[in-house]
C-alpha cells in the first residue's frame, strides 16, 4: 500500500489551503497518534498549521494520565495543545452524551478544520449501528471525509430583515476525516513502524457498549465470511451520501420561496406528493440543527401542520424544540422554560443588560434625536418588565393609543416571543416595546440626547 501520510496528503491537499489552522482532536488512542504524526510529516509540504485538542471527559480514573501522555507528546513534537474539560450527563447512552460533549468542545474552538482519527472500520461499524437503528438515508451515509463549517447565531451588528433584532453568524469549525479509506491494521501496522506510543482507553473492550459489541463479537464472525466488508460498506455509505445529497437538492427545489427568516410556509406541503413532503420537512428540520425525529413522529408533526384548523395551537415536541404555526409558516422554537410572572429589572444606565430569564440581551445605546429621551426618563426609576395583560402604548403620535395585544397580533409577533418580549417602564408608564416602537409621549426629537433600545433574542447572555 502507497506510504499512509502520503495517503493522508492526497485526501487533505485538496479541501485545505495554505495557513489554514488544521485542529487535531487527539484522544491518546493509536488512530489520532497516527494521525496528529501524519500530519506532522506532511504541514510544511501543504503550508497549513497544526496544532491539538483533547477531550477530557472525566469519565475513566485514567483520564487525567491520558491528558498528560497527549501533552507530552505534542511538547516532544513542537505542535501547540490544550486540553478542555467536559461534563457528561450520566444517562441512557454515555456513548451518545460524551460524543455530544466533544462536539460541543469542537464547535467552540478556533481553527479551519477539526480533524478527527475515524477510519475504515470505524465507517463499517457506523453503517451497522444506523441500520440496526432504522436510520433514513442519511444516517446510513456514515460520515463525510469533510462535513463543511456551519453557521450560528451570535450577538450581532445590524438588525434582521423581520424582527428588527441584532443577528449575525459565526462559523464552527469544518470537519475533516482523512482515514476514513484505511483500515485499523493498516494504523497499527504505520504507528509500530514509526515507534509510536499511545495509551488504551480500557472502555473500548467492554461489550456493553453497542460499538464495542459490534467491534468484539459481530464483525470478526462477518470477517471469515465476506473479508472485503469494510471496504464494501464504505462504498454503501458513500452510493447512500450521493443519494442524500440528491434528496437535499431535491427537498431546496420543493422549498425555493417558501422557506424564509428561519420559516417555513405550510402551504409548501400541499402541492407535493406525500414523499417529498415528509423530505421537505426532515430538510427544514435538519437545516436548524435538529437530530432527525422517528417517523412516527415526524408524520404527526406533518398531519398536525396540514390539518389543524387555522386557529388551532400546532406545538409538537421534538428533542429540545417545539414545532409550532404560527401565520401559515412553521417555526422551530428551542424548548425553555416561561420567563417569571412579575419579572422586573431595574436599568442602571448600562449600555447592555444581559436578560437570560427572558434569552436575550438588551443593548440601549446613546443617540440624539431618536429612540427615548433622556429627559423625559426624568428622576424616576427605569425597569425593564414582561407582560401582564392590559397595557397600552401609542407608538404612533398620528393614531390613538392602543392595546400592545393589538399591537402585537398587527406586527404579526409570534405568540410565543411575546412571552419573553422586554417592556421599558419609567416609573408606571410604559415607555418602550421590543418590536413595536417608543411610546409617543418619550419620543426623542430633535437633536436631544436619547437611548435607542436594541432587543437581541437568543443572543448569548454572557456579557463580558
Amino acid at each position: 500500500m502507497p506510504n499512509l501520510a502520503a495517503r493522508v496528503a492526497a485526501q487533505v491537499c485538496t479541501i485545505v489551503r495554505p495557513r489554514d489552522r488544521l485542529l487535531v482532536g487527539l484522544s491518546g488512542g493509536v488512530d489520532s497518534v497516527v494521525l496528529l504524526d501524519s500530519l506532522r510529516r506532511i504541514a510544511r509540504t501543504l503550508g497549513f498549521r497544526l496544532s491539538a485538542l483533547h477531550i477530557n471527559h472525566q469519565l475513566s480514573p485514567n483520564a487525567g494520565r491520558w491528558a498528560a501522555f497527549c501533552r507530552s507528546l505534542c511538547r516532544a513534537r513542537g505542535i501547540p495543545f490544550r486540553v478542555v474539560k467536559v461534563r457528561v450527563p450520566r444517562g441512557n447512552s454515555v456513548e451518545a452524551a460524551a460524543r455530544a460533549a466533544r462536539y460541543e468542545a469542537f464547535a467552540g474552538a478556533t481553527a479551519d478544520y477539526i480533524v478527527l482519527a475515524q477510519h475504515q472500520d470505524d465507517q463499517a461499524e457506523t453503517v451497522l449501528l444506523q441500520l440496526l437503528r432504522g436510520a433514513g438515508v442519511k444516517g446510513l451515509a456514515a460520515m463525510p471525509l469533510l462535513r463543511k463549517a456551519e453557521g450560528r447565531r451570535q450577538k450581532a451588528e445590524g438588525k434582521s430583515k423581520k424582527a428588527g433584532h441584532p443577528s449575525s453568524f459565526i462559523l464552527h469549525p469544518s470537519i475533516l476525516r482523512p482515514l476514513l479509506d484505511v483500515t485499523r491494521a493498516e494504523i497499527e501496522a504505520y504507528a509500530r513502524k514509526r515507534k509510536l506510543k499511545w495509551v488504551e482507553d480500557e472502555s473500548n473492550q467492554d461489550i456493553y457498549f453497542q460499538r464495542n459489541y459490534l467491534r468484539h463479537e459481530v464483525l470478526p464472525v462477518i470477517a471469515r465470511r465476506f473479508p472485503a466488508y469494510r471496504a464494501t460498506l464504505a462504498r454503501a455509505a458513500q452510493h447512500l451520501a450521493d443519494a442524500a445529497r440528491m434528496l437535499d437538492e431535491m427537498a431546496a427545489a420543493d422549498g425555493a420561496g417558501w422557506i424564509e427568516a428561519g420559516s417555513l410556509a405550510v402551504d409548501a406541503f400541499r402541492r407535493l406528493p406525500a414523499t417529498r413532503a415528509r423530505n421537505l420537512l426532515r430538510y427544514f428540520l435538519a437545516g436548524h440543527g435538529l437530530n432527525m425525529p422517528g417517523a412516527v413522529r415526524l408524520e404527526e408533526a406533518l398531519r398536525q401542520a396540514l390539518d389543524a384548523k387555522q386557529d388551532a395551537r400546532v406545538l409538537v415536541e421534538l428533542g429540545n424544540f417545539t414545532l409550532r404555526r404560527h401565520a401559515g409558516n412553521l417555526h422551530l422554537v428551542r424548548s425553555g422554560s416561561a420567563p417569571p410572572a412579575h419579572f422586573e429589572k431595574r436599568w442602571r444606565g448600562e449600555k447592555k443588560i444581559a436578560l437570560p430569564e427572558l434569552g436575550g440581551v438588551l443593548s440601549l445605546a446613546p443617540a440624539r434625536g431618536s429612540g427615548i429621551s433622556l429627559a423625559r426618563l426624568g428622576a424616576r426609576p427605569v425597569t425593564i418588565r414582561v407582560r401582564q395583560g392590559g397595557e397600552r402604548l401609542q407608538p404612533d403620535c398620528r393614531r390613538p393609543r392602543r392595546s400592545l395585544k393589538n399591537l402585537l397580533q398587527e406586527a404579526r409577533l409570534p405568540p410565543w416571543q411575546r412571552e419573553g418580549l422586554p417592556l421599558l417602564y419609567c416609573g408606571e408608564h410604559l415607555v418602550w416595546v421590543a418590536g413595536i416602537g417608543v411610546d409617543c409621549r418619550y419620543q426623542a426629537a430633535g437633536v436631544e440626547p436619547a437611548i435607542r433600545p436594541i432587543w437581541g433574542a437568543g443572543e448569548d447572555t454572557r456579557l463580558p
